[in-house]
């Protein structure tokens, strides 16, 4: 019998310096979805990525967060999702989103690497657009030869306070794209 797989990735950069930036938004969102199911993201010296499996509601979701910075994502996500017969419609991405203002969050399936490079990474390696992405608003500066800077520095006072709450509204975005999966494989299982 068939059975749902889900691969959830979290973007970011590793290392203490990177912790709170904005470019870590995705980080942030999967240790905030571990911390849900009480679930502990491990690795050891030789992965490049940190990681957990768990069983839910009879689907199998694999949490990852590559640790080769944003920019070479790909591989992980590409490894796990192929070693695992997990489909790319089946695969969300958590990211910052400069495009958005800081506080939009957004859900989207499929499309283009919109200027990020992690995106463009799992695009380039997974050969497929079709996985889901949280889009997570950071904001960007009027000049774009700031964006850099911008997205590798941290989240100024304003913008901390509004965190927890955002955080969470991803989360709950997320839990609500793996409602919506398990339903349709449901659906598709009954038939």
């Amino acid at each position: 019998m068939a059975q749902l797989k889900l691969l959830i990735a979290g973007l970011g950069n590793p290392g203490k310096q990177y912790e709170r930036n904005r470019h870590n938004a995705g980080f942030m969102i999967l240790d905030l979805l571990a911390e849900e199911w009480g679930e502990n993201l491990s690795h050891s010296p030789k992965d490049k990525e940190v990681r957990a499996k768990l069983e839910r509601n009879g689907a199998t979701i694999f949490l990852l967060k590559p640790l080769e910075y944003m920019n070479l994502s790909g591989r992980a996500v590409t490894e796990i999702s192929k070693k695992n017969g997990i489909s790319p419609s089946n695969i969300l991405v958590a990211h910052d989103e400069i495009d958005f203002p800081f506080g939009k969050i957004k859900l989207k399936q499929g499309g283009g690497h919109g200027g990020n490079n992690g995106i463009r990474d799992i695009l380039d390696k997974l050969g497929s657009p079709d996985f889901t992405r949280l889009r997570f608003g950071v904001g960007k500066p009027e000049d774009s030869d700031l964006v850099s800077g911008h997205v590798l520095s941290n989240f100024n006072k304003e913008e901390v306070e509004k965190l927890p709450e955002l955080l969470e509204q991803a989360k709950q975005k997320i839990l609500g794209w793996i409602r919506e999966r398990e339903a349709l494989f449901q659906k598709h299982s009954d038939k």
